[in-house]
């Protein structure tokens, strides 16, 4: 194990995963903690504090789910869900249970490793707080302390709607946002059903953000779960 850099704590019960895992995150400089149960899962992340986990659903002892919200009983710590399980509902469960962002097996290396770094950099900023205050991502740029949007060198006007809605997916960029987080967040508690806003008002960013609407590259569907602004 190398002696610097943060420390993934990965639960996973399959050995092969848990070697093309610590093969694929010590190569890029991380430090790896493998354990295959939800029990072990639970104390590792006690006793080692780690810097993200990455946490498989269906564990021998214990449903990833439970193993959750028991982390979010009294840790921060990022959470990414790796799991077989491909259905919308899955996805919302977790995410609602507090995880940070989930990833469908099979998944390339490439986008963990990008998952990874996006819930690094949440982790260094205060709470609701961006490290930096300046969003970049391709042609667009957010800047929050002077509440200007860009595209290219051109300001876009936002409705304070669209902005509220475009400051959230900032705040959490690269993390999945469900509906009902957004509609909470945005609107208030009293529209988490009413998911044709968020549809409609997604649209509206899109076709003023993007430069094929049809084909979003940054503002991301993630289908029946929510949505993601795209990090590299």
């Amino acid at each position: 194990m190398p002696d610097l850099g943060p420390i993934i704590l990965v639960i996973e019960d399959e050995p092969q995963m848990r070697r093309f895992l610590r093969s694929a995150l010590e190569g890029h400089g991380y430090r790896v903690v493998e354990v295959g149960t939800a029990r072990e899962g639970l104390a590792q992340a006690a006793g080692r504090n780690p810097d993200v986990i990455l946490l498989d659903l269906g564990l021998p002892d214990g449903d990833g789910i439970d193993v959750t919200r028991r982390l979010r009983e009294w840790a921060a710590t990022p959470i990414v869900v790796l799991s077989a399980r491909g259905l919308e509902q899955d996805k919302v469960r977790a995410l609602d249970a507090g995880a940070d962002d989930y990833l469908t097996k099979p998944f390339g290396i490439g986008e963990l490793l990008a998952r990874i770094r996006v819930a690094l950099r949440h982790a260094a900023a205060p709470p609701g707080e961006l490290a930096d205050p300046v969003f970049t991502q391709g042609e667009l740029t957010v800047d929050l302390a002077r509440r200007q949007v860009l595209v290219g060198d051109s300001e876009v006007h936002l409705t304070p709607t669209e902005y509220k809605l475009l400051t959230l997916l900032v705040r959490h960029a690269g993390k999945i946002i469900t509906q009902r987080q957004a509609l909470k967040e945005v609107w208030s508690p009293n529209y988490a059903n009413q998911t044709h806003y968020l549809r409609v008002y997604m649209a509206q960013l899109r076709h003023k953000l993007e430069r094929d609407p049809a084909r979003p590259r940054l503002l991301l569907t993630e289908p029946g779960v929510g949505y993601r602004l795209k990090t590299d």
